[in-house]
């Protein structure tokens, strides 16, 4: 995307020409990646400067920068919600802020960037003025960073219990001393070992993504190996490592220690060898010897202490020690909460294996709630969530608790809650019940091995524990319904995508929508046959209606839903609403300038389709300029069918309707033949 070629020498408030670059990306849509790429076009055409953006997203960056526009740039600046190399412009003045700025305020932008710092160079460029950068976009660097490292982490969680799962299924076996036993040299013990390998590094890959999210490649090292250090109880004299919990804490330590290491001066002969040497040995050493010697006392003493007053309540009702003991194993998965009230029932599992009974009921229920909650609201959870989800749910059988932490690490204020009510309900069922677990392990798989008495209870203790748990996750996830999309974002993710922009002057072309060729004119009054057809014929007169009675956006969903119904193309409205409702969850698609674009990827309809309808009141839809959205459009499109064809439509209709002259049009036609003479313009 560039400005015209046309533009005025020495134009601007500077009196120079610049040559300028733009980087757009927003996690939650299309939509706002592209309007700021077009703003930005806009602002440079008007001030008299060449410009041209990237937009990143789901499919890609797309008008990728290359060196040489880099080399001849005087300028860089970065809208973005979510996270940008910014190595590659070491050298250039960059403005980094959020997409909403890019939007909001482009000719601001062009300005600042005659004045903006100068990126540094090195390795370390990429994240080196994060905090500054970024603390407007979004829900911050934090939580970009975070959502950075589960991103990284899930693949180690769901091999690494997928394959302890399968070794212990197809090679364990019971025994009364030591759980569920793989005789060494086997075949599966071998298996077993490589999934405990994936599930030894999941916790300081977390550790090491979060810190270079937010202080690039130097951060990695002094991540992992802090993270390592967490997860190793050992070394600071507890039983329990800190588990996903403590590798949080490491990450973001490593990545905020680096941002202040990379703040002093030193001299120029030094500044080379800063990234790959300097920092991260100062930083891991830094790191690991603070969490060595300060925060690893209060774990260890956390632990010791929790023990002593878990054994004071061995005299207490089954009920309450079940509820406390669930309430343990529920919230850190693996951390020294979880050990202390694992080993406790473990060491008592030849005395009163009743202890342990509550605590194998408890064990499952995190990973078999959060898999649980993406089938019920499948629509609130990412792809990636989705399947991650499956995965939970085969662990939580084994007994795998660890399932849980991805969902755990993205929203720990709604999930670990959630899991810590699932659990207590478990525990409390299965202490209630007297049920009995002869090894030292949880979850069903111990009932199939016989390793339980009361197996029924137990199984009830399970299921409604895990009921319990899926329920209050999507309960407590639903509660953000109501966020902007400056607010929002989505894990592990929800995705922006960007549209197809051409380098060439004067020219922005949206991805390969194919639409209908306007035939000659017909008589007044009439619809001509192609243009009753728009979008690939997604968007027809019957899904076209001149005034939505809804004032609020929920009712409008519903009636723009009930709209493309009347194409047949809908084979279930509820669930078409819910999807869409869903969708806005993960952030709102009111775009300002009185636009909204409500979508939604669902098996709901039997193929694409596209409706339109005005609002002359306007619906509140959160949008970015708080302006009332009028023009509504809706898209949906079914699951298997989605990809690109989504990402197209959105991108085609955000470029044409940031056309004041055509929303202005669109806004005063006159019946459905003239909305869809002026939705004809839509290529």
């Amino acid at each position: 995307m560039t400005s015209p070629a046309g533009a005025p020498e020495g134009a601007g408030a500077s009196g120079q020409r610049l040559r300028l670059l733009a980087v757009t990306a927003c996690p939650t849509g299309i939509a706002h990646t592209y309007m700021a790429a077009e703003k930005l076009v806009q602002a440079a055409q008007a001030l008299g400067h060449d410009i041209k953006v990237e937009t990143q997203g789901s499919i890609g960056a797309e008008n990728v920068l290359t060196d040489n526009d880099v080399r001849q740039a005087d300028g860089v600046i970065i809208a973005a919600d979510k996270d940008v190399d910014r190595s590659r412009f070491a050298g250039k003045r960059v403005v980094v802020v959020g997409v909403a700025e890019g939007i909001h305020h482009p000719e601001r932008l062009i300005e600042r960037v005659q004045s903006a710092p100068v990126q540094q160079g090195g390795a370390s460029a990429a994240a080196g003025s994060a905090t500054a950068g970024q603390a407007g976009s979004g829900r911050g660097v934090t939580y970009k960073a975070l959502m950075n490292g589960v991103s990284y982490m899930i693949p180690f969680v769901v091999v690494g219990g997928l394959l302890i799962a399968v070794s212990l299924a197809l090679g364990g076996h019971p025994q009364a001393s030591g759980g569920l036993v793989i005789p060494d040299g086997t075949f599966w013990k071998h298996v077993n070992d490589i999934g405990v390998i994936g599930f030894t590094l999941m916790v300081p890959v977390l550790s090491g993504y979060i810190a270079y999210a937010i202080g690039d490649r130097p951060a990695l090292v002094p991540g992992m190996i802090g993270g390592w250090i967490a997860n190793t109880g050992a070394l600071y004299g507890s039983k329990s490592g800190a588990g996903f919990i403590g590798a949080i804490v490491t990450g973001f330590l490593a990545g905020y220690l680096v941002l202040w290491i990379k703040t002093i001066r030193v001299p120029k002969f030094v500044r080379p060898i800063m990234p790959i040497i300097v920092i991260p040995v100062l930083a891991t050493s830094a790191l690991g010897l603070f969490f060595i010697y300060v925060l690893g006392r209060p774990i260890a003493w956390l632990f010791e202490h929790l023990t002593s007053w878990l054994a004071g309540l061995t005299g207490a009702s089954a009920a309450l020690l079940g509820i406390v003991l669930g309430l343990m194993i529920a919230f850190d998965m693996g951390g020294p909460v979880n050990k202390t009230a694992f080993l406790f029932g473990a060491g008592l599992v030849s005395k009163n294996p009743e202890i342990m009974g509550m605590c194998a009921a408890a064990i499952p229920v995190p990973p078999l709630g959060q898999g649980l909650a993406t089938l019920l609201r499948p629509g609130m959870f990412t792809d990636q969530e989705r399947e991650t989800g499956l995965a939970a749910l085969f662990m939580g059988f084994f007994g795998i608790t660890e399932g849980a932490i991805p969902f755990a690490a993205a929203r720990p204020a709604r999930v670990i809650p959630a899991n810590m009510a699932g659990g207590a309900v478990a525990g409390a069922i299965a202490g209630i019940a007297a049920v009995k677990d002869s090894v030292p392990h949880g979850g069903p798989i111990v009932a199939v091995l016989g390793a339980v008495s009361g197996v029924p209870m137990f199984l009830v203790a399970i299921t409604v524990g895990a009921v319990v748990t899926g329920l209050t996750t999507v309960t407590l996830m639903s509660v953000g319904r109501a966020r902007t999309a400056a607010g929002a974002a989505g894990p592990a993710s929800a995705v922006s995508a960007p549209a197809t922009v051409a380098s060439a002057p004067a020219t922005v072309v949206s991805a390969p929508v194919t639409v209908a060729s306007v035939p000659a004119p017909t008589p007044a009054g009439a619809v001509p046959e192609a243009r009753s057809r728009v979008l690939s014929g997604y968007l027809t007169e019957r899904s076209v209606k001149q005034e939505l009675a809804a004032g609020e956006k929920e009712a409008a969903i519903r009636e723009m839903a009930e709209l493309l119904a009347a194409t047949g193309k809908v084979r279930d409205l509820d669930g078409l609403v819910a999807a869409a409702l869903a969708r806005e969850e993960l952030g709102t698609t009111g775009l300002g300038e009185e636009i909204a674009i409500p979508h939604a990827k669902t098996d709901a309809v039997t193929e694409p389709v596209v409706g339109f309808a005005r609002s002359g009141e306007g619906v509140e839809w959160g949008a970015l300029d708080g302006a009332k959205a009028r023009l509504i459009f809706m898209i949906a499109v079914p699951e298997e069918a989605a990809g690109d064809e989504h990402l197209r439509i959105l991108a085609l209709l955000a470029r044409k309707l940031l056309d004041a002259g055509f929303r202005g049009r669109l806004l005063g036609a006159g019946g459905v033949a003239g909305t869809m003479r002026v939705l004809g313009e839509i290529r």
